[in-house]
């Protein structure tokens, strides 16, 4: 591909949106919260102990209810999940996060909409989401569903 005046003007403008999106308050708040989290040791001993019973827990759903330990796992798997999130440093990224990923779907979503209205872009840190037709898949149909 050749560059062209308009490539490069094209290709300047999402340098500086990207320089944009870096400055912004919601990405510094993202950044803040990041550190708060890998600093805070309480939060990493919880996300710590809820990885290692995921792994109990994969185990037990190659059986799924039929495993012995099926219930207790379980039901641990999910007080860990609770603890980690109920964690004011996990509960601050996982807000900071998903601010972030709003702000970009916007963006995205704005720059889909200048070239043409037809252009899917990401909505609610999804890229294509379903408007009720059961299939999500953007083929049009192509795939047997109702699309």
């Amino acid at each position: 591909m050749l560059a062209t005046n308009e490539t490069v003007e094209i290709l300047d403008r999402a340098e500086k949106l990207g320089q944009m999106v870096l400055a912004s308050e919601t990405y510094l708040d993202y950044v803040q919260a990041k550190r708060q989290l890998e600093e805070d040791q309480e939060a990493q001993g919880l996300i710590q102990a809820f990885q290692d019973s995921k792994v109990d827990y994969e185990e037990v759903q190659r059986f799924g209810r039929y495993h012995p330990d099926y219930n207790s796992i379980t039901k641990a798997v999910r007080l860990k999940k609770r603890d980690m999130d109920m964690n004011d440093s996990v509960a601050n990224y996982k807000i900071a996060e998903r601010n972030l990923q709003k702000l970009l779907d916007e963006i995205s979503g704005l720059i889909a909409n200048s070239v043409s209205p037809q252009i899917k872009a990401p909505k609610d840190g999804a890229v294509f989401q379903d408007t009720g037709s059961g299939c999500g898949c953007g083929s049009g149909g192509a795939c047997g569903c109702a699309s």
